[in-house]
């Protein structure tokens, strides 16, 4: 078995991968590739040896004969269609053949220049309007483009991507991302492919997954322009009208790549979701009746205790509906009135602000100031509990649309958002959210010049736990496995997982199960990064429109928007008070609960 797999492998070999795609190969690409967003630095603008040049290959271009052109493309064709097969076929050895043909100096940016100059998105989708197979010449190159892209820029660290540009510039990436955002959109909009099976087509899959990982990328680090993903071609009202009529491919689109309406629109669609479900389950008031309620005892010196003793046994419905809370003073005494809402509000900030003190240990901070579950948190007695209860709290202030000051690390987020479980979801992208010591250190080993083995790792390491040192094995045996040239990528992934991921999964999940008996998973899929959700948890740090802020008002108590007091108001909060202030403003005046 050994000597057919030694043999196989010569299929994606450097020098077999060079004769199949010679065509390709010896095609000359621009230096300044030709971008689909029409932008052109000043730089581009003031080489005339450059311009020269292009006028010059283009008059060259001009007389290439169309049977040249159309040898090429099949030629090309047939080679992805020989690798797209062999990728399908030969399962075991997936990860062994995108790597191979991944790693070859130029092909992958030689095969996205040959999509970005023969494959027309207009064209694709009548082709496969008329025959949906992933079989298409077309299809062929595009599946086997999405699936090497998404292995190799999966890997690629900050410095290769974002410095050296290696193996796309920029502007390729960018352009990526345009290309793909509407192949996505389209093929699902138009319905070009029949909307029950579209999400299990091959190139759907390969596109939306390069898609995401664009998408996820620019929003770690930016490089494409503003509002880049967003599809103009249909208008946020339109879009939501069809998902209000119950559309499926409004409702698949959303699923898949939320990112493609403004997120505005997103989160007021997520305050309508959850005001729907408090419909349907009678926890809204009415005319006919007020909503059942729990009330719970919280003294002042033990607002933790009390309210995980009361509440993280109750079920989740009750715990989305009407909480009323009744505080006990320091001196035993019941504080006056049981509270009309807003006493629980109090009780919620003032358990959430305390639970994440990192003095508690079940949260520690990096070194941003951000939250994260502490992996020693074993310390306290029935600690994962205490995190589901933790979870659901959160859970229930993002339910009610209450703001609180809780910053998370935005890895953390991207676990709570489920998005780590994608299959080319990468943990060292995220690791400087985390440990950027650590970060730096992994990419000083993937850069090393010389013999790795010199630096004498292995797949283990020690970590000093409360002055004990423990080992961990990032793999079973790890130990006896020396880091080498061969598996240096695998170490480097597997020392950010560990870190990210491993070593606080039970609390984690702990945490994400609380929460999510709050908030629905599929209204997470609304919010695609970890900013959005983090802004859903403590508002939106924009500039807050004073005039549309006051055309919203309502006003209660005999008091209007002309009134003295209201004029007086507005005056102060326009010419006197800070953001910050204003901000508080706004929290406390939003508040659902009265």
């Amino acid at each position: 078995m050994t000597h057919v797999v030694e043999q196989l492998s010569l299929l994606w070999s450097n020098n077999i991968i060079k004769i199949l795609f010679a065509e390709l190969l010896a095609v000359e690409t621009p230096h300044e590739y030709p971008t689909l967003l029409g932008a052109q630095t000043p730089q581009q603008a003031n080489r005339p040896k450059d311009l020269l040049k292009k006028a010059f290959s283009s008059r060259q271009n001009a007389h290439k004969s169309n049977k040249q052109e159309q040898n090429e493309s099949v030629i090309v064709t047939l080679v992805c269609a020989l690798y797209q097969t062999a990728l399908s076929t030969l399962t075991q050895l997936r990860m062994n053949i995108l790597t191979g043909i991944s790693q070859h100096e130029a092909l992958l940016s030689k095969l996205w220049h040959y999509i970005h100059t023969h494959v027309r998105l207009k064209s694709l989708l009548e082709q496969l309007s008329n025959n949906s197979s992933s079989s298409l010449p077309d299809c062929q190159v595009l599946i086997l483009f999405c699936d090497c892209a998404s292995y190799l820029i999966t890997i690629l660290d900050d410095i290769e991507m974002y410095e050296q540009q290696l193996p796309f510039r920029l502007q390729q990436v960018a352009d990526m991302g345009l290309f793909f955002n509407q192949l996505v959109f389209r093929v699902v909009w138009n319905n070009v492919i029949d909307i029950r099976v579209v999400a299990n087509h091959s190139l759907f899959v390969g596109a939306h997954g390069l898609l995401t990982l664009l998408h996820e990328r620019d929003c770690r680090r930016q490089y494409a322009p503003k509002n880049h993903w967003l599809i103009k071609d249909v208008k946020a009202s339109a879009f939501l009208g069809e998902l209000e009529h119950g559309k499926k491919a409004a409702s698949l689109l959303l699923q898949k790549v939320a990112f493609i309406i403004p997120h505005k629109e997103r989160v007021l669609l997520f305050r309508k979701f959850v005001n729907g479900e408090k419909a349907a389950m009678g926890l809204t008031e009415s005319v006919f009746a007020s909503p059942q309620s729990t009330l719970i005892t919280i003294h002042r010196s033990r607002i933790i205790e009390d309210g995980y003793r009361q509440l993280a046994a109750i079920p989740a419905q009750a715990l989305k509906g009407v909480i009323r809370v009744k505080f006990v003073n320091q001196q035993g005494l019941d504080e006056a009135g049981i509270d009309q809402d807003g006493v629980f509000k109090e009780f919620l900030e003032e358990t959430i602000k305390r639970v994440f003190d990192p003095s508690l240990n079940l949260f520690k901070v990096t070194s941003e100031m951000r939250l994260y579950p502490s992996p020693t948190s074993s310390v306290q007695d029935n600690h994962l509990l205490l995190f589901e209860f933790v979870g659901r709290m959160l859970g229930k202030a993002v339910y009610e649309g209450i703001v609180v000051e809780v910053p998370f690390a935005p890895f953390f987020l991207t676990h709570v958002l489920g998005h780590h479980y994608r299959s080319n979801y990468s943990s060292i992208d995220e690791l400087p959210s985390l440990d950027p010591e650590l970060y730096k250190n992994l990419t000083y080993i993937k850069h090393y010049e010389g013999d790795v083995a010199d630096l004498e790792l292995n797949f283990s390491f020690d970590e000093d736990v409360m002055g004990r040192l423990i080992n961990h094995e990032l793999v079973p045996g790890g130990k006896a496995i020396s880091v080498t040239r061969e598996n240096m990528i695998y170490y480097v992934h597997m020392m950010a997982h560990f870190r990210m991921h491993t070593q606080i999964k039970e609390q984690s999940n702990a945490f994400i199960r609380g929460f999510r008996s709050i908030i629905n998973p599929d209204w997470l899929s609304l919010f695609s990064r970890a900013p959005e959700l983090q802004c859903l948890i403590s508002g939106d740090t924009a500039e807050i429109d004073m005039q549309d802020l006051r055309a919203h008002t309502q006003y209660y108590g005999g008091f209007h928007n002309n009134h003295r007091v209201i004029v007086w108001l507005w005056d102060i909060l326009q010419n006197d008070f800070t953001a910050q202030e204003k901000g508080q403003f706004l929290k406390v005046t939003s508040n659902p609960f009265k």
